[in-house]
C-alpha cells in the first residue's frame, strides 16, 4: 500500500518524525494511535492524556509536515469582542482575500479575553484551517505550540500587547494618529484639550494617548491628568466619561475621543448638557468608521485603514502557510491619516 520513496532527504525526514512519534508515545505511556488522535484533534482522548501528549510534542519540537495534512478551505478569524461596526470592517477585509482564494471564514469570539480558551485551540487543530488571524488578541505558549505542531500559521492584527518578535502582526501607526488628532486641535487654537482613552491594557490605546501627550508637550501646553479619562472603546464609555469631562467647571473646549464609538457617546453627552458641536466643543475620533460621515455634524477622525489591515493580515497568513519560506516582513504598520470634517472648529471667544 505504500508507494516506493526515493532515497533522499524527504524519506529521512519521514523516518525521523516516525521515531519521534514512537518516542512520544513511550514517554507518555500511551499507544501511537492515541498520539495520532491528539495530533488530529480527535475528541475521544482524556484531557489529562491530551495535555501530557501535547507537552511532549512541544518539548520534542514536533511539527506536522504540511504534506501530511489536508487543510480545510478555511481561515479562522478570532475577535476578543464581536459587536461593533469596527469588527465588520475587519470581517470585510478578510472576506475579500478569502473569496479571491476560494476560502471561507470562521468567526470566533473570546468573550473579552485577550487569549481564546483552550477549547478553541483544540477546535482549530481539528479543523486544520489554512491559517488563523487574531484581532486584538493573542495566544499563550501552549496554544502557540499546538498550532505550530499542526503547521497552522497565525497572524495577530492590531495586537493588544507586545506579540513578541517572532509573532507575525499587522497594525497601524496609532501614536502618529494620536499626535495628528491632537495637533489638529492645537492648530485650531484649543489649549484645554481632553482625551478619552481605550483600555490601558491595550497597546493601541496607550500609543494613541502617548501621541496626544506628545502633541501637547511639543506645543508647550500642560498635560492635565484630570482631562484624561479612561474608557473601553464603547459608546457608553464615551457618554459616561464625556459627561464627567464636560461637567467640570474648567471643562475642555476639545476632546480626542480615542475611537469613533466613544466620540459618538461624547456627542450624546454634549447634547444632554446643551453644548453644540463644534461651536462649544470640538471632537476628534479614531478609526473612520462609515458612521463617522453620517452623524451630525460629520466627525473629524483619524482614519485607521481597517479593511486594508485585515486584507494584509489574510494575505500574510496565507503566505506563511505556503512552502515559499517566511515573508521578509512579519511586523507591518499601515499609515493612519487625519480626515477633517465638521466636528472641529476654533474655540469660541469667551
Amino acid at each position: 500500500m505504500t508507494s516506493p520513496q526515493p532515497a533522499e532527504t524527504p524519506t529521512r525526514k519521514r523516518s525521523a518524525q516516525t521515531a519521534t512519534l514512537a518516542e512520544i508515545a513511550r514517554e507518555a505511556g500511551v499507544s501511537a494511535p492515541t498520539v495520532s488522535k491528539v495530533l488530529n484533534g480527535r475528541a475521544d482522548v482524556a484531557p489529562s492524556t491530551r495535555a501530557r501528549v501535547e507537552e511532549l510534542l512541544r518539548v520534542h519540537g514536533y511539527r506536522r509536515r504540511r504534506a501530511e495534512s489536508s487543510r480545510s478551505p478555511l481561515i479562522d478569524l478570532v475577535f476578543h469582542e464581536l459587536e461593533s461596526a469596527w469588527a465588520m470592517e475587519v470581517i470585510r477585509g478578510v472576506e475579500n482575500v478569502a473569496r479571491d482564494t476560494g476560502l471561507s471564514v470562521v468567526l470566533s469570539e473570546s468573550a473579552g479575553r485577550l487569549t481564546p480558551g483552550r477549547t478553541w485551540a483544540d477546535q482549530v487543530a481539528a479543523r486544520r484551517p489554512h491559517g488563523v488571524i487574531l484581532v486584538l488578541s493573542g495566544l499563550d505558549e501552549s496554544q502557540r505550540a499546538l498550532l505550530t505542531s499542526r503547521s497552522i500559521p497565525f497572524v495577530v492584527m492590531d495586537p493588544a500587547g507586545d506579540p513578541g518578535a517572532d509573532v507575525p502582526s499587522i497594525g497601524a501607526t496609532n501614536w502618529q494618529g494620536g499626535l495628528a488628532a491632537t495637533r489638529h486641535l492645537v492648530d485650531l487654537g484649543h489649549t484645554r484639550i481632553g482625551a478619552i482613552s481605550g483600555p490601558t491594557r491595550m497597546m493601541c490605546s496607550r500609543a494613541r494617548i502617548d501621541g496626544y501627550r506628545a502633541a501637547l508637550e511639543t506645543a508647550g501646553l500642560p498635560v492635565d491628568p484630570g482631562l484624561i479619562a479612561t474608557g473601553d472603546f464603547h459608546h457608553e464609555a464615551g457618554y459616561r466619561q464625556g459627561l464627567e469631562l464636560l461637567r467640570r467647571p474648567d471643562r475642555p473646549t476639545a476632546v480626542f475621543a480615542g475611537n469613533d464609538l466613544q466620540a459618538l457617546g461624547l456627542y450624546e453627552a454634549a447634547r444632554e448638557l446643551g453644548l453644540r458641536i463644534p461651536q462649544d466643543l470640538s471632537v476628534v475620533g479614531f478609526d473612520d468608521l462609515p458612521v463617522a460621515r453620517w452623524v451630525g455634524p460629520p466627525l473629524t477622525t483619524v482614519r485607521q485603514p481597517l479593511m486594508e489591515m485585515a486584507e494584509a493580515a489574510a494575505r500574510l497568513v496565507l503566505d506563511l502557510g505556503r512552502d515559499e519560506g517566511s515573508p521578509t516582513a512579519t511586523r507591518v504598520e499601515l499609515a493612519t491619516s487625519l480626515e477633517v470634517r465638521s466636528s472641529t472648529a476654533p474655540p469660541r471667544e469667551a
